[in-house]
């Protein structure tokens, strides 16, 4: 039996998606492949409100991340911890040799924008990497907020982490003004796991120029010479490809604005129900639009509440890293809908109780 996820990703994907994976394949240097390029990548712009370059990798996010840390840091980098997602990140970049210093704040907790403007203050950082969306913790952070400090820094590369995010939350990067932004097809987007997505500016290419070392496979000006072809540099995910050109379809159809709308009354409702019957683990006003980190306050088990779950069909996410047991993790993101949600935290009341 199939179990319906709601869990942070890999998320529900619907049917008809899953079927356009099945499309005959084509050369990825062929005319075809370049329509279908060319039909995706003005698609994305739309959905991320941006005129920057769009890159489609086949990997995860991670990839991304690493993309950013090779590309982007020529002298050190301020890195933002607040869970374990923003703390992989740093790694990764440690791990590609390059320096990082950090601000770091207790998991719940969001990450303070004037903590981040007093470091840049300093001159000593080229770029900085910042998690929108803490998929651990369930924290949202203010990048509306943190957008207007980096105006006064345009030397710094701002590389954002919207993994669990882009296409579910509203994220204008024009407006916001990013750098470069990356995301992964199977969280928000509900596509199934294999395709990274990524937004980048003109400042941060031309930054990446003076960085050496930039590797192959993750090197964005390889990335923008087969952009100019309508290509990827190497063999893409192209079942994904197909999907996601018909899921971004189904995006634009339902519209950004009202996806949003969608994913926040979800959230609501999600964080109005975990209130009532244990708590939010993210710190108030910062709660993530697409997952919501519950408490367990009542000391439930949380793997066996999963068990019964998968009985019915159904399936969330245990607290992540140090937090297992300690939280669980629902997903609202996606194309999952109000009524799917309402009839999760139903079978949880039942199973518990409650």
């Amino acid at each position: 039996m199939h179990k319906k996820l709601f869990i942070p990703g890999p998320t529900e994907v619907r049917e008809e998606v899953l079927q356009k994976l099945a499309t005959p394949q084509i050369g990825h240097r062929s005319k075809e492949f370049q329509e279908l390029y060319s039909s995706i990548i003005p698609k994305l712009q739309k959905v991320f409100y941006t005129n920057n370059k769009v890159i489609l990798s086949t990997s995860s996010g991670t990839g991304l991340m690493e993309l950013a840390t090779r590309n982007f840091i020529a002298k050190k980098a301020l890195g933002t911890i607040c869970g374990a997602f923003s703390d992989r990140w740093v790694k990764i970049a440690r791990a590609n040799g390059k320096e990082v210093d950090v601000i770091e704040v207790e998991w719940g907790k969001h990450m303070p924008t004037e903590e981040i403007d007093k470091k840049l203050a300093t001159g000593e950082y080229d770029c900085l990497l910042y998690t929108h969306n803490e998929t651990s913790t369930g924290v949202r952070n203010p990048i509306e907020e943190l957008s207007e400090v980096m105006k006064k820094y345009p030397d710094v590369v701002w590389c954002v982490d919207a993994v669990s995010s882009a296409g579910g939350d509203l994220l204008k990067v024009d407006e916001l003004g990013v750098d470069f932004i990356l995301t992964s097809t199977q969280k928000a987007f509900a596509l199934p796991a294999g395709l990274a997505i990524g937004v980048v500016s003109e400042k941060a290419l031309e930054k990446s120029k003076q960085v050496p070392n930039r590797g192959y496979y993750f090197d964005i000006q390889v990335f923008m010479k087969y952009d100019g072809r309508k290509q990827t540099p190497t063999t893409p995910a192209i079942p994904h490809l197909f999907a996601l050109d018909y899921q971004l379809d189904r995006i634009l159809e339902e519209g950004m604005e009202n996806r949003y709308k969608r994913h926040l009354e979800m959230a609501e409702y999600v964080r109005g129900w975990a209130k009532q019957y244990f708590d939010l683990f993210a710190e108030p006003g910062y709660e993530s639009v697409t997952l919501t980190t519950v408490a367990n306050t009542r000391g439930i088990n949380v793997a066996e509440l999963n068990e019964e779950l998968g009985k019915r069909g159904k399936m969330i996410s245990n607290g992540y890293g140090n937090l297992k047991e300690k939280t669980f993790r629902i997903a609202h993101m996606g194309d999952l809908t109000l009524d799917e949600i309402k009839e999760l935290l139903n079978d949880i009341e039942e199973i518990l109780g409650l």
